[in-house]
């Protein structure tokens, strides 16, 4: 391992031998929690974009996203493959033969090796799962829920809109079809402790996800969370507790988990805090140096649990 956790750049330099980048697409989708089905203001935090703040233009095709950004890349490094990321809003939210244009188009790129399709567990209908295992013998598929938490006081703060057994009964579904799940978990959400980051850490641990995001909380122009920041109903994480909380979680989590990323960083025109996220490059540099000086590993906590269990 490059690092000292299972790194998305570890696991695909196994799958595929060399450097391979995403690109963020955007496929023109809606949401449940935006088109009136569960409400029409989105979850709390969510931005207009849908979370797709980076993600391609939707005035263009697939083919032409990819393209535009596959070129930006290049522009900095000598890139030959790419994992096409559709990340905007719900990406199973649409007609299967729509999602199958979408998604074919997507692999028939020949610069793309895999699809990643991020969505909502409620969003996953048997039609569309049939589709996804049918795509995963073209070309390998993974399939990224937005999780949060897994407190349902907290769920219900943010609109997510479903329970956490639509959440369980979706990853099974996906497992049982061979398809690859990676989970996103928010850091720093209103009202949670460590100890409830780490029982959503617990629970994953449990379960047979392949990959994990942890996000920094960002609050951002334009949602009911900048409201509720700008009311001081919360406060945001310190760049210190932040980098305590990761660390915790990082030495919580099953050392198979592959971390797709450890922060993230909202878009500049958009954040109002924490303003110290903006820098994300200097934030993982510090975390990789408190890993390497405190002498942290994926999985050592879980690892010591697990013994005193068995013991």
């Amino acid at each position: 391992m490059d690092k000292p956790y299972y790194s998305l750049n570890a696991y695909l330099h196994q799958q595929f031998h060399e450097k391979v980048y995403k690109v963020a697409l955007n496929g023109g989708m809606s949401c449940p929690n935006r088109d009136g089905t569960l409400g029409n203001r989105g979850c709390i935090f969510c931005s207009a974009g849908g979370s797709g703040d980076f993600a391609g233009d939707q005035a263009l095709t697939i083919t032409e996203q990819i393209n535009a950004q596959i070129a930006i890349i290049r522009r900095k490094r000598p890139v030959n493959h790419f994992v096409a990321y559709f990340q905007a809003y719900t990406n199973t939210y649409a007609p299967v033969d729509y999602l199958r244009r979408i998604f074919t188009e997507a692999m028939s790129h020949p610069q793309v090796v895999a699809l990643s399709i991020g969505t909502r567990p409620d969003c996953l209908p048997t039609q569309v799962l049939k589709l996804l295992s049918e795509l995963n013998q073209i070309k390998p598929v993974w399939v990224e829920l937005g999780l949060q938490t897994i407190h349902e006081k907290t769920a219900r703060y943010i609109r997510r809109g479903y329970e956490l057994p639509c959440f369980l009964t979706a990853v099974r579904e996906l497992v049982k079809r061979k398809l690859p799940v990676i989970v996103h978990l928010i850091l720093g959400l209103p009202g949670e402790s460590t100890d409830d980051v780490l029982a959503s850490i617990d629970y994953l641990n449990q379960l047979p996800i392949s990959g994990i995001k942890l996000q920094l909380l960002h609050v951002l122009k334009g949602t009911d969370l900048a409201a509720a920041y700008q009311n001081g109903d919360f406060s945001v994480l310190s760049q210190k507790d932040y980098e305590d909380l990761v660390l915790s979680c990082v030495a919580r989590l099953r050392p198979d988990i592959v971390i797709h990323r450890l922060t993230g960083d909202g878009p500049k025109q958009l954040l109002i805090a924490p303003l110290w996220s903006s820098t994300k490059r200097t934030v993982l540099n510090n975390l990789h140096h408190r890993m390497a000086e405190e002498h942290l590993t994926q999985g050592m906590d879980y690892q010591e649990k697990e013994r005193t269990i068995h013991d």
